[in-house]
């Protein structure tokens, strides 16, 4: 990850508008507005977010804002302007570095600072990144956070009648799809179906457990096919005839192998 302070060459430059956070493997951007600052200094398409008092922007509008500063994807000669600026191929990070982030549009700009720079107040908001998420059922995550925190969330409550997300909730497949954003800013089902860490925190209802917790639920009371064979002292072949006969029920599986509870091993045992 890599860190830029956003600056305005018209005000002092120890002001800081907001940062510019950068993960290169993802390829992502997302942008930190500094809680001080006013709507009206920050850069016109964030200050929506700043007059809403919310403070972090997500990836979609991060992108959108070094996209206004760069040389755009569909320009005629490009190729020529790649092969003039000594890169390789089109790449949006390359781009805005190049002039620091500077555009002719507006007087903002980069400057790299280390992760000690960064104030306390942003700090304060990435100790609620996501850890982990967990698909349920009806629309409700599980989602694990970084201060230890764990919260149950009604997605569907969250993106109410937002017709991109109906496909979401319709394809349960796609639904259980879901995944972490870049180092905990959100989930996705696409890029353009997000859910931020805050909007998850600030809806989701606590849940008195922790991802220690669950993990070792996980480590202790799911059992794969060959480890359901041993406690039942059986064959595979008898594993899944029980199954068929829906007397043992799988809780995910795959071409390979099968997971179940192992509660529900050892009650066959007791039986």
């Amino acid at each position: 990850m890599r860190i830029f302070a956003i600056k305005d060459e018209e005000r002092s430059t120890s002001d800081v508008l907001g940062y510019l956070l950068y993960y290169e493997k993802a390829k992502a951007f997302y942008i930190e507005l500094s809680e001080h600052a006013d709507a009206w200094d920050v850069p016109l398409l964030l200050s929506s977010f700043q007059k809403r008092g919310q403070h972090t922007v997500n990836a979609y509008w991060s992108k959108m804002w070094v996209q206004q500063r760069i040389v755009p994807p569909d320009r005629q000669n490009l190729g020529q302007v790649i092969k003039a600026n000594g890169l390789r191929e089109y790449d949006e990070f390359s781009f805005l570095m190049l002039a620091d982030g500077r555009c002719a549009q507006d007087s903002y700009y980069l400057a790299e600072i280390a992760v000690g720079d960064v104030p306390d107040d942003v700090k304060a908001r990435w100790k609620k990144k996501l850890e982990d998420v967990i698909p349920l059922s009806d629309g409700k995550l599980l989602a694990f956070f970084r201060n230890g925190s764990v919260k149950k969330c009604d997605a569907r409550a969250l993106v109410g009648n937002a017709a991109a997300f109906q496909s979401v909730f319709a394809n349960d497949a796609l639904f259980r799809s879901v995944s972490l954003q870049p180092d905990g800013y959100g989930i996705a089902w696409s890029e353009k179906l997000t859910l931020s860490d805050t909007a998850l925190y600030n809806q989701g209802l606590d849940v008195p457990l922790t991802l220690e917790d669950f993990r070792s639920f996980v480590s202790y009371r799911i059992v794969n096919s060959a480890e359901a064979q041993e406690l039942l002292h059986c064959s595979r072949q008898y594993i899944n005839e029980l199954v068929k006969k829906d007397q043992l029920h799988p809780i995910r599986e795959d071409a390979k192998n099968k997971l179940y509870l192992k509660s529900e091993i050892t009650q066959r045992l007791q039986g």
